[in-house]
């Protein structure tokens, strides 16, 4: 059999680190002189992908973003599609990004019905647009599930056949769970009587700048009503200058740290403020008890009523219970979310019921055998090809 030819899309950052580890891991089964094509970043790039243009052409967030480069999208889709016709792959590997790599995966099927292509991470069809599983069908052949519910919910929406191959983070709990906390205590000379609130508002500056002021708010109704504690913010590069600028107006002095400290914060927080998100498992991971938040722009909001999941939060979603509470939209205010801060920090039954739900959530994501991730999604994609 002649050297295995993958095309594989990422529209973003998390694609392309995805598709890096999934890449590393296809070579470990089938030898180095696979090939490896389509649309990537620097990470897929170390492991051997020749990217046909730039990530950064079509990495947008949201509605409101894509509109303006709605035509170089389109222009790099069409591009994209000629490019993996011409390379005749064994398969097509779609990463997330749904508004990039869908269009991509049905014009790939519709001229060469033969490839098989399949989702690495399944779009979020069990919150809201469930009617999208059943699209899928006619052009993905398997979605490859980072969340161990959503082959069940493709199942009952009628999607295409899904296998769970576990979240990226659970290969990363060691590192978390053994973050450097007093370090980092050590290095900003916190109080060690003074019980530690982390405030992660999230990574995209549309994220900070609608959550940003109502944390600061929360903070300053806790400090009120609360005996005196620590405020530490870890922020990445791009949006930490509008962390400082903010957080200096909050009634408690506030650390802002490096994103890289984030686990060590995390592991020295009595609890967290956080957007709903990632963070979520990652707080999960880290023992954390939480309280969660989230608001979107208006065009999402107007079409909130399409949401159909009980939670927002992974975490929630994965033990199938509404352990940790959250807060949306308009339910967002300073006094709810306070006061949901003060029950979760003092000790008594809710901080229990949060720990003992905390505990339970790396067992739900461990794959049989202890089995990497990417190790399972290239077992899958390679049991698809009969390899």
């Amino acid at each position: 059999m002649k050297p295995l030819r993958f095309f594989i899309v990422a529209g973003e950052p998390s694609g392309d680190a995805l598709g890096a580890k999934l890449i590393a891991a296809l070579k470990g089964k089938v030898g180095s002189d696979a090939t490896f094509a389509g649309v990537g970043g620097e990470e897929m790039a170390r492991e051997g992908l020749v990217s046909i243009f730039p990530l950064e052409d079509v990495t947008v967030m949201g509605p409101m973003s894509i509109l303006p480069r709605l035509p170089r999208i389109i222009r790099r889709v069409h591009q994209t599609v000629a490019a993996a016709l011409s390379d005749k792959p064994h398969a097509v590997i779609i990463i997330d990004s749904p508004e990039f790599t869908h269009p991509i995966a049905k014009r790939i099927r519709a001229a060469a019905p033969e490839i098989p292509i399949i989702d690495y991470v399944s779009p979020s069809v069990w919150a809201w647009r469930p009617g999208r599983a059943k699209r899928m069908r006619p052009y993905i052949d398997e979605v490859l599930a980072l969340l161990p519910f959503e082959p069940q919910a493709h199942v009952m929406l009628g999607g295409p056949h899904c296998t769970y191959v576990g979240h990226p983070l659970i290969e990363r709990l060691d590192e978390i769970r053994n973050a450097d906390a007093a370090g980092l205590a050590r290095r900003l000379e916190l109080d060690p009587e003074k019980p530690v609130l982390l405030v992660l508002p999230g990574s995209r500056r549309s994220e900070v700048d609608r959550l940003i002021g109502t944390f600061g708010a929360t903070v300053n109704e806790l400090a009120r009503t609360q005996k005196p504690f620590e405020v530490v913010v870890p922020a990445v590069a791009h949006v930490r200058h509008k962390i400082e600028v903010e957080s200096a107006r909050w009634a408690i002095k506030t650390h802002v740290v490096d994103s890289g400290e984030k686990y060590a914060a995390m592991r020295l927080a009595r609890a967290a403020l956080a957007a709903s998100g990632t963070v979520t498992l990652e707080l999960a991971l880290a023992g954390t008890p939480m309280v969660v938040a989230y608001k979107v722009d208006r065009v999402i909001a107007a079409v909130r009523f399409l949401i159909k999941t009980p939670s927002v939060i992974l975490a929630n979603l994965i033990l199938g219970e509404n352990a940790f509470p959250e807060f949306l939209q308009e339910a967002a205010t300073p006094q709810a979310m306070s006061a949901a801060l003060r029950s979760v920090m003092a000790d008594g039954e809710v901080r229990e019921k949060q720990i003992a739900a905390l505990a339970r959530i790396p067992q739900h994501m461990t794959l049989p055998g202890g089995e990497h991730p990417s190790d399972a999604a290239a077992r899958v994609i390679l049991g698809l090809l009969k390899i």
